[in-house]
C-alpha cells in the first residue's frame, strides 16, 4: 500500500471542494476539530478493511465521502452507493461524495464484477456507514449527556429535545479509530460489519429513489476526463507492435527502419514488441513503418466455417454434469414423442466504444498506473509482478475509459505500459488503435448446445437432457493479477494456464428426469493468441440460454402449449412465477395467439425467454419483424419484468435494462468474430458491424418488481441474458422457421427463408 493518506489525496487532487472557510491547508483542515483544537488521533490508520476508516470519512463541514473498492462502468453503481450511505448516515444524498476504485485509497472490493456491486460491494458500505452512524450517535450521546436512544438524527445533526450537535462537531477531520468485524476476504467476496443493524426499508427516505447521475452531464457537457486526458510530466507516446499472424514469434527487428522518425525506439522482450516517441502521431508512423521478421506463419485456427464442426470434434479437457435428477436415460426409453436440436454460438469481440489506453510511470519513488479497466487493484497487482517492483509500493488508479463488458483489453494494455515504462525508464501513455482492441480483446467463446427432451403421451416432459461444448470462458483470468493472463506476460516468460469451466442453463424447471451439463476444448493457440477466450458481459449467459430457452420453446411447441403457459406448468417458484406474469401482462401476451407464421412480404411475430442470474430473475417478450425479400430482423419492441430484489434506484436499473437488451439485440443479430486460419479478420466497425441507431428497438417496456426485504441483487447482466431466445422464438412465431446459429444476419435469414 502507497504511503499516500486521504490527506495528501485531497491535497493533490480538484476532484472533490469543500466548501468551509479552510485552515492553511487541507492537511491541517483534516488533523484538527472544527473548534481548532488537535485531533486526539490524527494518524490514519492502515488501509485495512476492518478499519472503519478505510470506508467512511467525515469532513470538517460534516459531509461524507464513502471509499469504494469497486467503480461504476456507467452503470450508476456510484449513485446507488451513495444513496445507500447517505441513508445509513441520516445525510442528505447531495453531501455524500463517492471515490472508487483507487487502491491507495479503497479496499480491494473486486472491481466491476458479475453484477456484484450492490449486491456485495454495496452491502460493505451499507454495513460501515450504519456503524459510522451508530459510532457517532454515541459520541453525540456522551457530550450531550443524553441517551443514545433519546437521540435522532436530521442531515448530519445529531438532536436531542433541546440540545444538537452536528457530525462536523463530533469527528469532522479525524479519524474514527473503530474496528469493523471483517471475514478476512478481498475481491467480491469481502464482508464487513460493525455493531449497528443497517435500517428496515421502511425507514428508508433515499434509497428507492431515482437519483440521477451527475457523470452523465459531465460528459454531455465536454466537461469529464477520461483515461485518454491523463498526462504525466516527461511522458512519451508508445504503440505496441503485434505479430502479422497468430502464433509466430519474433526473429529479428531492424531498428534502421524507424530512424527517420525522431526520438522513436523500438523496445523489445522475447517476443514483446513496442515502439516509443516523444511524440503520438511520431509513435503511430514508427509502430507502421517498423520492418520485424516474424517465424513463419503456423496456422492454428480451423478455417471460421468449420469453427462449430472444430468444436464437435475437439477433444475434451473437463467435463461436468451440474444437474442429474432422475433417470433420463430410463425416461428416454419410454417416450411417446422425442425432441432434439442443436444451437451455435460465435466468438465475439468486445468491440468498446474506444480502444484502452493506459499510463504508466515505473520508475519514480511512486510508481504508478493509471488505468481504464475495471478491475485496477488486480491491475496493480499484474503491473507489479511483471516489473518486479514490490506490490507495496505500486499504485493504481481508475480513471473511467471507453467502457468494458468483462475482461476486455483495458488490463492488457496497463500490463503493457508498465512493462515498457520499466523499460526505458520513463512514464508511458500507450494507446491501443482500433485494430489492437478489437482483433486482439479476449473474445466471447464460441460454443455448440445439444437439446433433446422427451415428451409423454400426455404431452408432459417426461426427461429432459441438456449439454454444452465449448471453448473455456476463463481461457485467461477474469483478472489481470498475474501477467501469464497478459499478452504481455505471455508474449514475454509467463507461460498461459487457463481455468477449465463453461456453463448450464441458470433456471428452476422442474422436469422430473433433468440432466444438464458442459464439456471444454482446448484452446486453439494456447500463448499470445487473438482468439484467447475471456469474460465479455454475462459470461457466457446469452450463448447457453439462446439455446435452453429456445429448446423450451420448442418443446412447449411440440407439446401444442403455449409457451409462457408451458413455462408456469413447469415452475413453482414464487418469484419465477411472479416475473413471467408481470412480462406476458406488460406484453398483453394472449395464449395461443400466433404470429404471421411465415405469412407476407413483411412477417412478425413475438416471442418469450425467461432466465434467472445469482439471484436476480427476468422475462422478456420480444416483437420482431422480418423482412421476406432482405433477410433483415428488426427486434421491434420488448416487454421486461426485472426482479432483482431491493431496488436502491429504480432510474438508473431502468436505463441499464434497457443498455443491456439493446447489447444483447447487437450480439444476436450481428455481432461475430472473422477469422482464418492465422489471423483476426474482424479489426474495426465495418469488419464488426453493431447494432445501429436506425435498427434500435421501437421501446423497451420495463415492470420493476421490487423487493425491499432482499438484498439487492444485481441488475448489470441478467437481463442480457434472455434477449437471443426470446428474439429467436420470435422469429419463429414470424417465419415458422427456427434460427439456432448466432449471429442471425440478413444472409442466413433470407436463405433460411428460401430454404423453406
Amino acid at each position: 500500500m502507497n504511503a499516500i493518506n486521504r490527506r495528501e489525496f485531497l491535497k493533490t487532487t480538484g476532484a472533490l471542494v469543500i466548501s468551509i472557510a479552510l485552515p492553511s491547508s487541507i492537511e491541517s483542515a483534516l488533523s484538527q476539530t472544527a473548534t481548532g483544537k488537535p485531533s486526539v488521533a490524527a494518524g490514519k490508520p492502515p488501509l485495512l478493511p476492518d478499519e472503519l476508516d478505510s470506508w467512511i470519512a467525515i469532513l470538517p463541514n460534516g459531509n461524507a465521502t464513502a471509499y469504494f473498492g469497486k467503480m461504476d462502468m456507467g452503470q450508476g453503481v456510484d449513485v446507488a452507493v451513495q444513496q445507500i450511505v447517505a441513508e445509513e448516515l441520516d445525510l442528505a444524498f447531495e453531501r455524500v461524495n463517492v471515490i472508487m476504485g483507487d487502491t491507495a485509497l479503497t479496499c480491494n472490493q473486486g472491481g466491476a464484477s458479475g453484477s456484484t456491486g450492490l449486491q456485495m460491494g454495496g452491502m460493505a458500505l451499507r454495513n460501515a456507514a450504519a456503524e459510522a452512524r451508530r459510532v457517532l450517535v454515541e459520541r453525540a450521546s456522551q457530550q450531550l449527556g443524553v441517551a443514545a436512544d433519546q437521540l435522532r438524527v436530521d442531515n448530519g445533526v445529531v438532536m436531542s429535545a433541546s440540545q444538537r450537535v452536528t457530525y462536523g462537531d463530533l469527528i469532522g477531520g479525524q479519524y474514527f479509530h473503530h474496528k469493523l468485524e471483517w471475514n478476512k476476504q478481498y475481491g467480491n467476496p469481502l464482508k464487513v460489519q460493525g455493531k449497528a443493524t443497517p435500517k428496515k426499508p421502511s425507514e428508508y427516505k433515499v434509497v428507492g429513489k431515482p437519483f440521477p447521475q451527475a457523470i452523465i452531464t459531465e460528459k454531455v457537457m465536454g466537461r469529464q476526463n477520461f483515461i485518454t486526458d491523463i498526462t504525466v510530466p516527461g511522458m512519451v507516446h508508445a504503440r505496441v507492435v503485434r505479430p502479422l499472424n497468430a502464433g509466430c514469434s519474433v526473429v529479428s527487428v531492424d531498428e534502421s527502419s524507424i530512424k527517420h522518425i525522431a526520438t522513436a525506439r523500438v523496445v523489445r522482450e522475447q517476443n514483446f514488441l513496442a515502439v516509443v516517441a516523444d511524440k503520438e502521431w511520431d509513435a503511430v508512423r514508427a509502430a507502421e513503418a517498423l520492418k520485424v521478421e516474424w517465424s513463419p506463419q503456423c496456422d492454428p485456427f480451423p478455417t471460421m466455417a468449420t469453427l462449430h464442426d472444430h468444436i464437435r470434434k475437439s477433444s475434451i479437457t473437463k467435463k461436468e454434469t451440474a444437474v442429474n435428477r432422475g433417470n433420463v436415460d430410463e425416461a428416454f426409453k419410454t417416450a411417446a414423442k422425442m425432441i432434439e436440436a442443436e444451437y451455435e454460438w460465435p466468438l465475439q469481440s468486445h468491440a468498446s466504444m474506444g480502444p484502452a489506453c493506459a499510463i504508466a510511470d515505473m520508475n519514480s519513488d511512486n510508481p504508478r498506473v493509471w488505468t481504464g479497466s475495471q478491475k485496477p487493484h488486480y491491475g496493480r497487482s499484474g503491473c507489479a509482478r511483471i516489473t518486479g517492483i514490490p506490490l507495496e509500493k505500486m499504485r493504481s488508479t481508475w480513471v473511467p475509459g471507453p467502457g468494458s463488458y468483462g475482461r476486455n483489453e483495458a488490463g492488457d494494455c496497463a500490463t503493457d505500459a508498465a512493462l515498457i515504462s520499466k523499460a526505458i525508464g520513463k512514464p508511458v501513455r500507450v494507446q491501443y488503435m482500433r485494430h489492437d482492441a478489437t482483433a486482439w480483446d479476449p473474445k466471447g467463446p464460441a460454443g455448440v448446445f445439444r437439446g433433446r427432451a422427451a415428451l409423454d403421451a400426455a404431452g408432459n416432459v417426461a426427461a429432459y437432457d441438456f449439454f454444452a461444448k465449448g471453448f473455456t470462458r476463463q481461457d485467461v483470468a477474469t483478472t489481470e493479477a498475474d501477467p501469464k493472463d497478459t499478452l504481455a506476460g505471455q508474449f514475454t516468460k509467463y507461460a498461459p494456464k487457463g481455468t477449465l469451466i463453461f456453463q448450464t442453463p441458470a433456471e428452476a424447471y422442474t422436469f422430473e428426469n433433468k440432466r444438464c451439463g458442459w464439456e471444454t476444448i482446448p484452446a486453439m493457440l494456447e500463448r499470445g493468441s487473438p482468439l484467447r477466450t475471456g469474460h465479455f458481459r454475462d459470461p457466457l449467459g446469452p450463448e447457453t440460454h439462446f439455446a435452453s430457452e429456445s429448446f423450451i420453446d420448442e418443446v412447449a411447441a411440440a407439446a401444442n402449449a403455449d409457451p409462457v403457459a408451458f413455462r408456469l406448468k413447469y415452475l413453482t417458484r414464487e418469484r419465477d412465477v411472479a416475473v413471467i406474469k408481470a412480462a406476458a401482462e406488460k406484453a398483453r401476451w394472449k395464449a395461443g395467439e400466433r404470429g404471421s407464421r411465415g405469412k407476407g412480404a413483411l412477417m412478425r411475430g413475438r416471442g418469450f425467454a425467461y432466465t434467472e442470474r445469482n439471484g436476480t430473475v427476468v422475462a422478456l417478450v420480444a416483437e420482431v419483424e422480418v423482412e421476406r425479400k432482405t433477410g433483415r430482423v428488426w427486434a421491434k419492441k420488448f416487454w421486461c419484468a426485472h426482479d432483482c430484489g431491493q431496488i436502491i434506484n429504480p432510474g438508473t436499473i431502468l436505463t441499464v435494462i434497457e443498455g443491456n437488451i439493446v447489447q444483447a439485440t447487437s450480439r444476436t443479430l450481428l455481432e461475430e468474430v472473422k477469422f482464418d486460419k492465422n489471423q483476426v479478420l474482424s479489426v474495426d466497425w465495418a469488419t464488426y458491424p453493431i447494432l445501429e441507431l436506425s435498427d434500435a428497438p421501437e421501446s423497451i417496456e420495463i415492470a420493476l418488481i421490487n423487493r425491499p426485504e432482499m438484498a439487492p441483487q444485481g441488475a448489470g447482466e441478467p437481463s442480457h441474458r434472455t434477449v437471443p431466445a426470446a428474439i429467436a422464438n420470435a422469429i419463429f412465431d414470424a417465419t415458422g422457421i427456427r434460427m439456432r446459429k448466432v449471429p442471425i444476419t440478413p444472409q442466413r435469414m433470407r436463405e433460411a427463408l428460401l430454404r423453406a
